[in-house]
């Protein structure tokens, strides 16, 4: 499944990898694209990538899944959307300055090697069985967030994969774009969990969390 889903992002991200989008990440997103369309350069990055990501490791787990629960998971994430990630810690536009430094030592071929390591390792859900309050999560998730993060949770090359995300880390982040604070201000993001509204936080998260 993971090596289909990147096949299909190949034709999209040789399109896309000059735009807007990608602005700054023109010789990461054409390495990304060439391993999405030649398992060759797939297998040698995702090599090179496990080795790359050591210290990414010490937080994000050694297959992508977080070993704190307030960092994400990073398992079956779209490569595209963490090579957007890594540029946007280095703009600025996401603030930590922790991973501001981490970010800025990596060069082309390491960003597109870390993003395809990570993009490659199976995610498993982070609740099972899904609890009760799933069955509301799901209704408020459909409601609200399938036209950006899709009806499997598992997002696009510019909106994150959430299914099977950590659920404090779920719950932190959504309560940030409902206070408007923190390292990432997003408008539209705001203006949906307003309509979730928090009381309803707990069930999406809940939901999203018992996805795979």
């Amino acid at each position: 499944m993971i090596r289909s889903r990147l096949a299909l992002f190949a034709a999209l991200l040789i399109g896309a990898c000059s735009g807007t989008a990608f602005a700054g990440n023109e010789a990461v997103m054409q390495l990304v694209a060439k391993a999405a369309a030649d398992p060759a350069t797939r297998t040698a990055l995702v090599r090179e990538g496990d080795a790359a990501a050591f210290f990414c490791k010490n937080c994000h787990g050694d297959k992508g899944i977080a070993r704190y629960p307030e960092v994400p998971n990073l398992a079956s994430q779209n490569p595209a959307y963490i090579v957007s990630q890594i540029d946007a810690f280095l703009s600025g536009t996401r603030r930590n300055e922790f991973m501001q430094g981490l970010m800025k030592v990596l060069g082309d071929r390491e960003k597109a090697a870390i993003a395809l390591f990570y993009a490659n390792q199976p995610a498993t859900a982070a609740v099972a069985p899904p609890p009760p309050a799933a069955t509301a999560g799901a209704g408020h998730y459909k409601r609200l967030c399938v036209s950006c993060h899709q009806a499997d949770g598992y997002g696009t090359e510019t909106f994150a994969r959430i299914a099977g995300q950590q659920p404090t880390y779920l719950r932190l982040s959504l309560k940030r774009y409902l206070a408007r604070s923190g390292e990432r201000t997003n408008a539209e993001m705001s203006a949906s969990v307003a309509q979730l509204g928090e009381a309803n936080i707990e069930s999406v998260v809940q939901y999203l969390a018992s996805l795979k």
